[in-house]
């Protein structure tokens, strides 16, 4: 069995986060906790534990976008599938996304080619899709290859991983083309980028010459229409196939929560 790991790690001061999402780690070593090592076990001193250790721990204080996560649909709006319901119903917190979901056949698209800021449209997932000869179906989760973590054609992109660049770095997927392939029967996608939108300066210059409000946010926006989930900050998308696997992507069950942190990968078929 072959697991490629799709997740990044989870590390403290990357500037690839706005300052108030990157994460905070407080680190105590087996030294640190020796002293308080008696309080749960009385009467210990430091000098009763093997060379004066006790156990390592750590504190994190983080976002819950922070790393490889997957956004629910309430993290796009308080309602969900509008465009089923009349008024919708009230959108989906993490804890409440379906499992079945999170697993599933997965396909690459690979879109590095584009330009920092390109919008991938319905009529570009529908011609990728041709060139690697695969028809969606119902349950399969897409990958986008963003650009955002280096091209597949050679000096076009460098990967902008843990560096400010990251932030405005890769093509992001419209409306459109999001409806669309949720409308496949997709219910789960992914991305190596920062956002499944075009990242949001590119979003904030569009809006600023066009004054059209629909393109704010117009990717995660989809999801009051119809209910679907995204992965964002994925890794290691050139160490898998176009199809030929399954992945996992399970979501840390956060109580009513935007967002879950996972641990996605892709098992390859023998």
């Amino acid at each position: 069995m072959k697991i490629v790991d799709l997740t990044v790690l989870l590390e403290e001061d990357l500037p690839c986060d706005p300052p108030i999402q990157i994460p905070k780690i407080d680190r105590w070593d087996h030294k640190k906790t020796a002293p308080g090592m008696g309080d749960y076990f009385p009467g210990t001193t430091v000098d009763d534990l093997p060379e004066g250790n006790g156990w390592a721990i750590d504190f994190v204080q983080m976002c819950t976008h922070s790393g490889t996560h997957l956004d629910a649909p309430w993290h796009y709006f308080p309602r969900q599938n509008e465009a089923y319901i009349p008024g919708g119903e009230k959108a989906w917190t993490i804890d409440q996304v379906p499992l079945e979901w999170c697993i599933g056949r997965g396909v690459k698209l690979d879109f590095s080619d584009k330009p920092d800021g390109y919008k991938i449209t319905k009529q570009d997932f529908v011609d990728k899709l041709a060139e690697i000869n695969h028809t969606l179906q119902p349950g399969e989760i897409v990958l986008v290859k963003s650009g955002a973590r280096g091209s597949t054609t050679p000096g076009i992109h460098g990967d902008r991983w843990a560096q400010k660049e990251y932030l405005v770095a890769g093509a992001g997927v419209s409306a459109e083309a999001t409806d669309w392939m949720i409308d496949q029967g997709v219910h789960v996608c992914g991305t190596d980028g920062w956002s499944w939108d075009v990242p949001l300066p590119f979003e904030a210059q569009e809006f600023s010459k066009t004054k059209d409000t629909s393109i704010i946010w117009e990717g995660h926006r989809e999801g009051r229409q119809k209910a679907y989930c995204h992965i964002e900050k994925l890794a290691n998308l050139d160490n898998i196939p176009n199809d030929g696997y399954t992945v996992y992507a399970l979501p840390i069950p956060v109580k009513g929560g935007s967002a879950g942190w996972c641990r996605v990968i892709a098992i390859l078929d023998e």
